[in-house]
């Protein structure tokens, strides 16, 4: 268990005595050097494109949180993993590579690292949706804001939005000349630069070009054994990106703006440390050539063991074009149009085993390791409005290709781990002395008839999934005016989805230690009672070995199989809100909603007892790997309240989700499969604040999140589930809250001081799909801090700033080890960083 200390339990809660309320980020007026009066005016009129029109933040019956761009400098905030310090309620984790990052809103988000699962939380980037949260990972540039809608969001922005969604609106072209660059440097060898430049391109055009350059040491040492691997840290970063636009403007009627961009990481992601050193270990350490794994679990001495590479190559690139036409019927509308092309590629290399014995891995390249995909898809909308109504009919088509290749190797101590493990497993479950376990490492090769180091070594696995999904969309959304301070809004969307996968599964090394157990099982029983094992036990114990022999990866009865799936989805879900203004500074609202989390496929292979997903553990390949489609109905209560003329803005929700088939992907010791969990609950209340005080400069903003999400009742056919009936949900932390302090002010007639603190407070939570008690992760705290000074004209600005101010110690993830029962091991969260950042604008 992981905890934070008294001292910083206290400080969070002082933290929170002062500022008084909860809340969350907005845009920054105090920045622009208004008088107070203008500031209130600004803090008022916040606008936001939640309903894809601009409206007032207080105008919209949704629960948001807004973060601006200056706090997103402020707190350090590249990503929207780097997002959740300042979002309660908001989790993003990422485990065995950055591409595999997942968001949570409420508790609430796809759990599993298999790409066949569509995300819960939508990531939009400037209008255009991305196929999954790992793609929408990586440098957003330069932000004009980022909107965090909380609960299902599936009316106006369609399927896999049915925890919430983050939209990400980026800067635009302007008609003027300038240029933007930062340097920034930092402890770790961190290293970045970046530059934008924008120009109008005559009085109908304008262009704006953004690129950066970011590279970090390992957060990670690693002790490489005997190799292959040679690089000694993890965790690093090195990628760079470039993004353009141009926008054209001939009329007051109509406008077009155009973006292409690319982004590649080249990085080493993602080993992990031991957090329980199991009995197991110590055959890791004898099948290895020093020491498997760490002698004494010690995570945050941050010291990984891995000899093979974890070397991940991610390349991004996309073209989108959104044009907007200014009609004169209808009274006066809006025709607006998105397209998009976009490519995602993933390579990751992996060692599977996260110590220094090579007992199995995954070589990095395209065809050995990798996940793509390529996607299309055209937006179409027309909004207006009337003295009455507000309306907008629009539909949405995509086309999206999903690649996938998995390989798994067996390396040269597999044979001699797995024969010690199992023999020492089967001997567990008799007497001491009944179990002859000498020369532990032959017994496999014993069981197969096979020369020892000749039954499980080479390429066990290399399966392809090729995906493709279409879906067309028809959607609504109108605001009925029913008086000057009555509101009512319906939504309703129509989604019709089609998804096909052909997978291809081989074995190269042919599988031959489980091929000879299958053909003559009899042999596997004369090897167990040449050990010792009771006539009388080897009816149970025969099975028990051979299905160890045959995992997965190693198992030829896959070999060879092509399977063809198709699944047909035909959905609604809408939204019902009703809104009224009380007075000129106080609305309430109360909403009803019916979300959708599109079914797909188990992108792995799956074998069980009788071949079906719902069979116990066995060597029968499943050939059919769907699952159903993910529902929620959501009810909400919420108050949007400005007072003191504007100056402090006041919001909060009650909350109440009911999902139905909860898609969850585990790791059941021997396989993945993908369970619906019939009920998941997810209640509570939020609220936010954002208060520009009466002291010139001076903003504060906080927010809280209490949401109680748990599974149900429902047992689930998996022994290694029997933790979730009940329980609360993985990655869901009753309690999250977020407060930050900025100040600016002159320093004489030339400069300007500006000094921002945050901090992210979350309540324990498990981090594990089983629920396993080893994978709790404490309340913890985390900080940030920035100092800047500089030219009262903003022509420079040289900042100090730290990350993870306290050195707050605590996991992402916590995983089994992988076939080393009783150990577990984890991905840790980044370490402090610090360092200076030089700003420059002319």
């Amino acid at each position: 268990m992981l905890q934070v200390s008294r001292v910083q339990r206290a400080a969070v809660l002082a933290i929170f005595a002062v500022l008084g309320a909860s809340g969350a980020g907005a845009q920054n007026a105090a920045d622009s050097g208004e008088d107070p009066a203008e500031a209130a005016k600004t803090l008022r009129e916040i606008t936001v494109t939640a309903q894809k029109r601009e409206e007032q933040l207080q105008e919209v019956p949704i629960s948001i949180t807004v973060v601006s761009d200056q706090l997103l400098r402020d707190m350090g905030a590249r990503d929207i993993k780097d997002l959740q310090i300042v979002v309660p309620g908001l989790t993003v984790t990422s485990t065995a590579n950055e591409a595999l990052t997942t968001a949570r809103i409420r508790g609430v988000g796809t759990v599993g690292d298999n790409t066949g699962l569509e995300s819960s939380v939508g990531v939009v980037i400037d209008g255009v949706y991305r196929a999954r949260n790992g793609v929408g990972f990586g440098d957003l540039g330069e932000l004009e804001r980022i909107e965090v809608l909380k609960g299902p969001q599936g009316t106006v922005f369609g399927k896999n939005t049915s925890a919430g969604i983050i939209n990400v609106v980026t800067r635009k072209p302007v008609f003027e000349t300038l240029f933007e660059g930062e340097l920034t440097v930092g402890n770790y060898g961190a290293l970045g630069y970046s530059g934008a430049f924008n120009t109008a391109l005559g009085e109908s055009a304008a262009m704006r070009v953004y690129a950066t350059q970011r590279e970090r040491d390992g957060f990670l040492d690693v002790r490489t054994g005997a190799g292959p691997r040679t690089a000694n840290e993890d965790s690093n970063q090195d990628f760079h990106s470039v993004r353009g636009q141009l926008l054209i403007a001939p009329g007051g009627d109509f406008d077009i703006n155009v973006a292409a961009d690319y982004t590649r990481r080249d990085e080493r992601c993602c080993a992990g440390v031991t957090i329980v050193r199991g009995s197991v270990a110590g055959i890791v350490d004898a099948v290895a050539p020093d020491e498997g794994v760490i002698a004494v679990a010690d995570p945050f001495r941050r010291l990984a063991y891995s000899n093979r590479d974890t070397q991940q190559e991610i390349e991004d690139q996309g073209i989108s074009a959104e044009a907007n036409w200014s009609l004169p019927w209808f009274g006066g509308s809006t025709l607006t149009s998105i397209t998009s092309s976009r490519d995602w590629q993933t390579i990751n290399g992996a060692d599977l085993d996260y110590s220094t014995a090579d007992i199995w891995y995954r070589d990095f390249g395209p065809e050995e390791a990798s996940d793509g995909f390529d996607t299309f898809t055209q937006e179409l909308r027309l909004t207006g409005a009337t003295d009455k109504v507000d309306w907008m009919f629009g539909a949405f088509y995509s086309d999206e290709d999903l690649e996938r290749h998995g390989q798994t190797n067996l390396g040269s101590a597999y044979e001699a781990y797995l024969s010690i493990a199992l023999l020492n497993r089967v001997a567990g479950a008799f007497p001491a002395g009944v179990v002859n376990l000498s020369n532990p490492a032959l017994f496999l090769s014993q069981a197969a008839g096979r020369p020892f180091g000749t039954t499980f070594v080479g390429g066990g696995a290399d399966d392809r999934f090729d995906q493709n999904a279409r879906s067309l969309a028809l959607f609504t959304n109108n605001t009925i005016h029913l008086s000057d301070a009555f509101d009512l809004t319906a939504g309703l969307r129509y989604t019709r989805e089609e998804k096909e996968v052909d997978s291809r599964f081989s074995s190269p090394n042919g599988s031959l230690g489980c091929a000879a157990a299958l053909a003559n099982p009899s042999q596997v029983g004369a090897a167990l009672a040449a050990r010792g094992v009771p006539t009388a036990a080897l009816g149970a114990t025969v099975p028990t070995v051979i299905g160890f022999m045959c995992l997965p990866w190693s198992n030829p009865l896959h070999a060879g199989r092509m399977t063809h799936q198709e699944r047909e989805e035909d959905e609604w879900s809408g939204t019902l809100k009703a809104a009224y203004r009380w007075s000129d500074s106080v609305m309430g609202y109360v909403s009803a909603a019916r979300g959708y989390k599109a079914g797909g496929f188990n992108l792995d292979r799956v074998q069980s007892s009788n071949g079906l997903t719902t069979g116990g553990s066995g060597v029968i390949p499943v050939t059919d790997t769907s699952f159903p489609a993910e529902f929620v109905d959501s009810y909400e209560l919420g108050a949007k309240t400005s007072w003191l003329e504007g100056n402090l803005l006041l919001n909060g929700a009650l909350f109440h989700q009911a999902y139905e088939d909860f898609q969850l992907n585990s790791f059941l010791g021997t396989t993945f499969v993908v369970r619906s969990v019939p009920e998941v609950t997810s209640q509570g209340a939020e609220a936010d604040m954002l208060w520009q005080t009466s002291v010139p400069g001076l903003l504060l903003q906080a927010g809280v999140t209490y949401a109680e999400t748990r599974y149900g009742n429902d047992l689930l056919p998996d022994a290694d589930l029997f933790l979730l009936p009940g329980s609360r949900v993985s990655f869901a932390p009753l309690w999250s809250s977020s407060a930050a302090l900025s100040y600016e002010r002159p320093l004489g007639r030339a400069l300007i001081g500006r000094f921002n603190i945050g901090a992210k407070y979350s309540s324990a939570y498990n981090t594990g799909s089983d629920l396993d008690p080893e994978k709790r992760q404490g309340d913890y705290t985390v900080v940030n801090a920035r100092f800047g000074i500089g030219a009262l004209d903003e022509q420079w600005l040289l900042e100090f700033w730290a990350q993870n101010l306290t050195d707050e110690e605590y996991i992402q993830v916590g995983f089994d080890a992988p076939l080393q029962t009783g150990s577990w091991n984890a991905f840790l969260a980044a370490p402090r960083t610090y360092g200076a950042t030089l700003r420059l604008k002319f």
